[in-house]
C-alpha cells in the first residue's frame, strides 16, 4: 500500500479521521497522562514534599481536607467515657442523641416491601414520598403552600448541612452565619466550602455585613431554645432586604415541651413566601430512624431545583427502601406521638433529678436535650458525672459560649434514665 501500508497516509484526512486525530492528541495531553499514573501518585501520602524528589518522581501537593476541620468532638472525650463505663452499675451514655427505641413495625414493613427492587432510585424521591412530606408538614406543623417538586430527600440531614454552602456555590468571599452555640456541622459546612464564618444570634451583630447564608436552628441543638415568631419574622425580613438565603434546621420541631415551635415556612413567619428559605427536616428523632439516614429539605423551588441538579450529578440518592420507609413514617402520626411521649416521660425524670443535684437547666423548652450547668467549667461537670457512671457532652463542643454547660440527652432506655436519676440523687 502507498505510504507503507497506512491507509490514512498520503491523503487528506476526512471528518472522521480529523476527529480521531484530535482525540489522539487530547489523550496524549500531559494532564491525561498524569491520570494514568494516578494510582502511583495516590500512594505518595505527604501533602507537602520534604527533601528533593528522585529524577522523574512526581510528588502530590494536595491539601488534606481533614486538616481544615477540627478534631471530631466525641473522639476527644474517650478517656472520660472509659471512666464512666467503669462504674459498677455500668455506663449511662447521655452524650449522643441517638435513638434507642425500636423502629415501628409499620415503617419496617414498608421498607421490606421494596427491598427486592434492584434498580436505581431517583434523586428527587418518589412522588409518594414527596406528597407524604407535603401532607405531614401541613398536618403536623402548619406549613402550607409547598409543592411536591420543592421537596428533596437527603441521606440524613447532617450530610446536607455539611455540604449546603458548597451546594449553593458559596466560596471564600461569602459569609456564613451560624448560632453562637450551635450543632458543630454548621461550622464544618463553612470550612469545607472555604467561606468566612460568624457566630451570631442577633442581626445587630452582623453590622454592615451581607451574609450569603444564615443557619437557624429552632428548636436548638444543644440548648433546646425556641425562637419566637417575632425573631423569625425579623430574620426573614432582613434576608429579603439583603438577598440572603436562610436555612432553618428544624429536626426537633416535633419535640416541643413548653409552648409551640414555628417553622421558617409557617405562614405566620414568612407570609406564605418561601423565596430564599429552606427548612431542613429529619426523621431520626421523631420516628427513631437515625440508622436509616432519612431526612429532607423543603422550601424555595428554585433553590431546591438547583440542589437537585447538583445532587443528580453527584449520585446523592436516598435508597428506595429508605424512601418507602420515610413515606410510611410521614403518613402515620400515631407512632410519632408514642415516641414523643416516651421522651416526655424521660425528660421529666431527668429534669427533676438534675435540679435535685444542684444543676440549673437553661432553655430546653424543646428537643432531646437538657442544657445544664453547675456554674463551673463544663469539663469539671463532665468529670463529676463520669464519677457517677454518666456520660454527657461538654458544652464547648458547640461553641465558646457553651463552656460552662453540658448537654444531657434524653435518648436512653427507661432503665438507664432511672439509673442516672438514682445516681444523681446520691443513692
Amino acid at each position: 500500500m502507498p505510504g507503507g501500508g497506512d491507509l490514512l497516509r498520503g491523503r487528506h484526512p476526512g471528518p472522521v479521521e480529523r476527529l480521531r486525530q484530535r482525540e489522539r492528541r487530547f489523550l496524549q495531553r500531559p494532564r491525561l497522562a498524569r491520570r494514568r499514573d494516578e494510582g502511583r501518585r495516590r500512594r505518595l501520602r505527604p501533602a507537602v514534599h520534604q527533601g528533593t524528589p528522585a529524577d522523574g518522581e512526581r510528588v502530590s501537593r494536595r491539601t488534606r481536607v481533614s486538616a481544615l476541620l477540627p478534631d471530631f468532638p466525641w473522639d476527644t472525650i474517650a478517656s472520660v467515657k472509659e471512666r464512666a463505663a467503669a462504674h459498677p452499675g455500668g455506663l449511662v451514655d447521655l452524650s449522643v442523641g441517638t435513638p434507642v427505641d425500636p423502629v415501628d413495625p409499620l415503617i419496617r414493613t414498608a421498607l421490606n416491601a421494596v427491598a427486592a427492587v434492584p434498580g436505581y432510585p431517583t434523586t428527587h424521591g418518589t412522588p409518594e414520598l414527596r406528597a407524604a412530606a407535603v401532607d405531614a408538614l401541613a398536618r403536623r406543623y402548619r406549613i402550607t403552600g409547598v409543592h411536591p417538586s420543592a421537596v428533596l430527600p437527603v441521606i440524613g440531614t447532617k450530610e446536607l448541612i455539611a455540604g449546603l454552602p458548597r451546594l449553593l456555590g458559596l466560596g471564600a468571599d461569602d459569609l456564613v452565619v451560624i448560632p453562637e452555640v450551635a450543632y458543630p456541622t454548621y461550622e464544618v459546612g463553612a470550612l469545607l466550602a472555604g467561606t468566612r464564618m460568624l457566630r451570631a444570634d442577633g442581626l445587630t451583630q452582623l453590622g454592615p455585613e451581607r451574609p450569603a447564608l444564615i443557619f437557624l436552628n429552632s428548636p436548638s441543638n444543644p440548648t433546646g431554645r425556641v425562637l419566637g415568631v417575632d425573631h423569625l419574622r425579623k430574620v426573614v425580613a432582613f434576608a429579603r432586604e439583603r438577598g440572603v438565603i436562610v436555612a432553618s434546621d428544624e429536626c426537633y420541631l416535633g419535640l416541643s415541651w413548653e409552648g409551640r415551635a414555628l417553622s421558617i415556612l409557617d405562614p405566620e413567619v414568612c407570609d406564605g413566601d418561601h423565596t430564599n428559605l429552606l427548612a431542613i427536616h429529619s426523621l431520626s428523632k421523631t420516628s427513631s430512624l437515625a440508622s436509616y439516614r432519612a431526612g429532607f429539605v423543603v422550601g424555595d423551588p428554585e433553590l431546591i431545583g438547583e440542589m437537585l441538579e447538583v445532587r443528580k450529578h453527584s449520585g446523592m440518592m436516598v435508597p428506595l427502601p429508605i424512601q418507602a420507609a420515610m413515606t410510611a413514617a410521614l403518613g402515620d402520626d400515631e407512632h410519632e406521638a408514642r415516641q414523643r411521649e416516651r421522651y416526655r416521660a424521660r425528660r421529666e425524670v431527668l429534669r427533676k433529678a438534675l435540679a435535685g443535684a444542684g444543676f440549673r437547666i437553661d432553655h430546653s423548652e424543646a428537643g432531646l436535650y437538657l442544657w445544664s450547668t453547675r456554674g463551673e467549667p463544663g469539663l469539671t461537670t463532665l468529670d463529676w458525672l463520669a464519677d457517677r457512671g454518666i456520660l454527657a457532652a461538654p458544652g464547648h463542643f458547640y461553641g465558646p459560649q457553651g463552656a460552662e454547660h453540658v448537654r444531657i440527652a434524653l435518648t436512653a432506655s427507661d432503665e438507664r434514665i432511672a439509673a442516672a436519676a438514682e445516681r444523681l440523687s446520691g443513692n
